[in-house]
């Protein structure tokens, strides 16, 4: 059974520790992390993007896997099916498909807009159960080649949105999508701090996890961020561990070709990537 984040979300932010959100892209995925989450005794929250489920068919074809997966492998942790960067039109097909979680980023829109568009989707996440989170000062990240540094929020937009009511609030400070470039500078702190003051209890949520080191992610965990998100370093692991049984020839021995096959060792190095991570966000055993 699917649960909203919200009471994992209080009980990471109480007990100091994070609860790791990883995005799936297709059944491997999905299967790998709900397996390492219940071994673990982890909760875990699986992200979809709008381009996963578009590419996995649509959110309806997501949430019925991902409920039927969770009945056949007999997990019993606590699972949040969350939207990731949601626009306004896709939250609601979310609801639609039977998500137990949204994400409205309306970090691009004027302030005045994105207020408005939450506001909103707060009362209907709030109506159905679900939880929701909401996003300020947007993430930055490579788009056409083009790296951003990641905008910094402004802790007073923080706060009103975080006033309305929101489950868990996305703030940029300083973090970005996909790889780090050299010259990256880290996470701002200083601006984690100043929105901490002005939300007090409110979980926050650390987006663009890959790469970066290990140490900002725990002081991050300190200050009051209860949810990290994870995405390119497991599509990194699956790529690397599928390129390494493709170049030893695996795929030409036998029936080395059969996809069962020559997905397993993404399959594993997946597992493997998330179990190192719910060990470093510190949500194991808290299930």
């Amino acid at each position: 059974m699917l649960v909203s984040a919200k009471e994992m979300m209080t009980k990471a932010l109480a007990g100091k520790y994070a609860v790791g959100q990883f995005n799936i892209n297709n059944l491997e995925w999905t299967k790998a992390i709900l397996l390492t989450a219940q071994e673990l005794q982890s909760p875990v929250i699986l992200g979809v993007s709008e381009g996963a489920g578009k590419y996995m068919t649509g959110f309806k074809t997501v949430a019925a896997m991902v409920k039927a997966m969770v009945e056949e492998l007999g997990i019993t942790v606590p699972v949040a099916l969350h939207l990731d960067h949601g626009t306004y039109e896709g939250c609601y097909k979310c609801v639609k498909a039977g998500f137990s979680s949204i994400m409205f980023d309306g970090s691009h829109y004027p302030f005045e807009e994105n207020l408005a568009k939450s506001t909103e989707l707060v009362h209907v996440a709030d109506q159905l159960g679900l939880s929701i989170e909401c996003e300020v000062g947007s993430i930055g990240g490579e788009e056409d080649g083009v790296i951003g540094m990641g905008e910094c929020a402004d802790p007073d937009e923080c706060k009103t949105i975080a006033d309305l009511g929101v489950t868990m609030l996305a703030a940029g400070i300083g973090n970005i999508h996909g790889k780090y470039p050299a010259n990256w500078p880290g996470l701002s702190f200083e601006t984690l701090a100043a929105i901490k003051e002005k939300v007090g209890d409110m979980p926050l949520v650390l987006h663009g996890g890959t790469g970066i080191p290990d140490d900002m992610i725990k002081k991050a965990i300190s200050l009051g961020v209860a949810k990290i998100n994870v995405n390119t370093e497991c599509q990194l692991s699956f790529q690397e561990a599928t390129r390494k049984y493709i170049e030893e020839g695996k795929d030409l021995q036998g029936k080395g070709f059969d996809p069962r096959k020559l997905l397993n060792p993404g399959f594993e190095a997946i597992k493997a990537k998330v179990k190192e991570k719910m060990e470093l966000f510190g949500s194991v055993g808290k299930a």
